[in-house]
């Protein structure tokens, strides 16, 4: 995964050029990211086996729909704004989506009894701890958190979708990528409120544009 833009707004976001070597190992949970390679799995019909690809993404996105929860809750507890509770509940049907298709396919819970702001993810903890100092900044500095989070989340999710062709787990991406371009939609309409035009360092402009500038969409299970 390339996550240099991502980075690059990060470290800016929070002034700190350090940033960048702790995180840069992000890869986003795939073996040929430079995970250790995940043993197949086998759902509970005993007729469908799971790539080590398959079960990193499912993985690794269990974690960052949490992290984008427990980062919304956070700066909701820092600034009182609605849109960060509001989001927060749907990133919790986001991040119980996937937990059940772990618990389909027999996967680990990479988040069993972890608090909120715990991951088992390095470079994910490390990312919750620099998108928390970011925006405990100021409340426009939070927003744009909101926004870095979930132009990452359509470009990770787009990037999973490539990796499998089981089709509940494509409805389930399908589902949270529309998600996330609302809550998208959600962030740009609040920056914009408080007179901030957002530039996307993740997707492109153009994609951003499409998606911000289009009407909220009803999303699917």
């Amino acid at each position: 995964m390339q996550r240099k833009q991502f980075l690059r707004a990060l470290g800016a976001m929070v002034g700190a050029g350090a940033l960048g070597s702790v995180l840069s190992a992000c890869g986003g949970g795939s073996a040929a990211d430079g995970l250790e390679p995940v043993a197949s799995a086998t759902g509970t019909s005993g007729t469908t086996t799971l790539s080590a690809e398959e079960i990193a993404g499912l993985k690794f996105m269990r974690e960052e729909e949490k992290l984008a929860h427990d980062v919304y809750a956070a700066l909701y507890s820092v600034w009182g704004a609605t849109i960060f509770d509001n989001i927060s509940q749907s990133e919790t049907t986001h991040t119980e989506t996937i937990l059940a298709l772990l618990d389909k396919y027999g996967v680990a819970d990479p988040a069993a009894g972890k608090a909120p702001g715990e991951f088992e993810d390095p470079e994910l903890q490390a990312l919750y701890n620099a998108l928390i100092a970011a925006g405990r900044a100021s409340l426009i500095e939070g927003l744009k958190v909101g926004a870095l989070i979930e132009e990452t989340d359509i470009r990770d999710i787009t990037e999973k979708k490539i990796g499998t062709d089981e089709a509940d787990i494509l409805r389930v991406y399908d589902s949270l990528m529309c998600g996330s371009r609302n809550h998208l939609r959600a962030f740009n309409g609040a920056l914009l409120d408080q007179g901030v035009v957002y530039v996307p360092t993740v997707i492109t402009q153009a994609e951003w544009d499409a998606i911000a500038n289009s009407t909220m969409e009803t999303c699917g299970g």
